[in-house]
């Protein structure tokens, strides 16, 4: 049988890196240690592997995933062998945390290392308006998969205010606050909106990372 589909470049990455990429938009893992997923994230696996639900591990974070309604359900990854993930062929990227911090977009985040540890993040100022801003702030030692819809965005927000949409925003600096900037006016209201109402406001040192795309619309929190 013969096909350009059977090209090398389409064959599996044979290394024994934990964390390697299988092409820009998948990820291959080498399982040892456990390692933590968002739910569906997973195309594959080879190997003995199991997936269990991942709890949020003491009684704050789960009251925070209850009042939040936080929406990255994470899976718990073990066994022996290889998983490969992806997103709706976003680009994923690899970063290593080495004793510092990153808040992450929800929507956002593939799979990191079992010993980063995360908590739950509210955006200051963010209520039923603006959709309830949450994100997930990673911090401690490990490698966490990132996804972006398309080619990302680096800025600066050390120079001067940077705002960013809402839906666009990837990850941002763990020492970064955000918080919800209106630009909405009245003869904006009158006419109807602008649809571009409220940003996140980020100024500091640091970066924030933005996508080319603001995804689904995430309806507002009753």
């Amino acid at each position: 049988m013969r096909s350009d589909l059977f090209n090398e470049r389409n064959q599996e990455t044979q290394t024994t890196e934990r964390w390697a990429l299988q092409s820009p938009r998948m990820l291959r893992t080498v399982l040892g240690d456990d390692m933590i997923a968002t739910k569906g994230a997973m195309v594959a696996f080879q190997g003995d592997i199991t997936f269990n639900h991942e709890g949020a591990g003491s009684v704050g974070k789960m009251m925070k995933k209850l009042l939040t309604s936080e929406d990255a359900p994470m899976m718990r990854v073990s066994g022996q062998g290889e998983v490969f993930f992806s997103r709706q062929a976003n680009n994923i990227f690899l970063m290593l945390l080495e004793g510092d911090s990153i808040s992450v977009a929800s929507k956002n985040l593939l799979a990191m290392d079992a010993s980063i540890d995360w908590d739950i993040k509210r955006v200051q100022g963010a209520g039923m308006a603006s959709g309830g801003l949450f994100n997930l702030l990673l911090q401690g030692h490990g490698t966490a998969a990132i996804c972006c819809e398309g080619e990302p965005l680096i800025l600066d927000c050390s120079v001067q205010p940077t705002f960013v949409d809402a839906q666009a925003v990837v990850c941002w600096s763990g020492n970064l606050v955000p918080q919800v900037h209106n630009s909405m006016n009245v003869r904006s209201m009158l006419r109807g909106g602008s649809g571009e109402a409220f940003q996140l406001a980020f100024h500091g040192p640091g970066f924030v990372v933005v996508q080319p795309s603001e995804g689904v619309p995430v309806p507002t929190r009753s």
